[in-house]
């Protein structure tokens, strides 16, 4: 009897069959870890600027500050303090607080306001649009801080919203930050909700490192300017991002925060 042999798939057919799978496969892993991928470069972006904005600035990393720690010079007379940097700068976000306080934050009528950086950087030598720093403990979070709230420097960290007060303190400020509850992957202002009263907060400038604790949390409207505007007698910095998480930005996330001296 004749022994009939089965019939076997061409190695060829097999490759492709096997090339075919590997390619569906590893097309799902990328679309699954995309987003992932994405948010750990976003996130070393950040860390990079705000390496970059430490190393061209006179006040202290998160890192190296020593808060409420005080030194004594025990050979000889404390040194002079090293001429301010970018003093016109300083000068110029002095006077921009001021004019914005006398005129009532008038400009923030108009949402483009918000987008447009309230200096050129540029022209003082500052080239990356990076003012300051930002630094959560409680949320594990240190971001730089770009002027002005465009849709580019949304998605590299967290940005000053112009027609407010610029981030280097002072009576009668109200400094607006806002970032992304989140930013494909990147968590930014993600966590903003575990903050409670009493939290603190570091805005570290060109000059200096000012601390804020929260005084006080509420959702409002997007539209609802009164609420983030300068109050008389108080030096606060406003933290804002979207509420819910995830929602397209029904609602905002407001954290007041108050200056802590001394």
């Amino acid at each position: 009897m004749k022994h009939i042999k089965p019939r076997r798939r061409s190695s060829a057919k097999t490759r492709a069959l096997i090339a075919l799978f590997c390619a569906v496969f590893l097309a799902g892993l990328v679309v699954v870890l995309w987003p992932q991928l994405v948010g750990v470069h976003l996130s070393h972006q950040a860390h990079v600027a705000v390496s970059e904005f430490f190393d061209i600035s006179e006040a202290p990393s998160s890192a190296d500050r020593n808060d409420g720690v005080t030194f004594e010079y025990v050979d000889g007379p404390m040194p002079s303090p090293s001429p301010r940097p970018y003093p016109e700068l300083y000068d110029a976000m002095q006077q921009y607080n001021a004019r914005i306080r006398a005129e009532g934050q008038s400009g923030l009528t108009d949402a483009w306001a918000y987008q447009q950086p309230s200096f050129d950087l540029a022209a003082y030598g500052i080239e990356d649009g990076v003012i300051g720093v930002i630094n959560i403990p409680a949320m594990d979070v240190e971001l730089p801080i770009y002027l002005g709230a465009t849709s580019e420097h949304m998605a590299l960290g967290a940005v000053h919203l112009s027609q407010t007060s610029l981030p280097i303190g002072g009576d009668n400020t109200n400094c607006v930050i806002a970032a992304h509850r989140g930013w494909y992957g990147a968590p930014f202002f993600r966590y903003i909700d575990i903050l409670q009263p009493g939290d603190e907060i570091y805005i570290t400038n060109l000059w200096e490192t000012l601390t804020y604790k929260v005084a006080e949390i509420k959702v409002i409207d997007p539209d609802d300017i009164g609420e983030i505007l300068i109050q008389p007698g108080r030096e606060l910095l406003t933290l804002l991002t979207c509420h819910p998480y995830a929602s397209g930005g029904k609602y905002r996330y407001a954290v007041y925060c108050e200056r802590v001296r001394g």
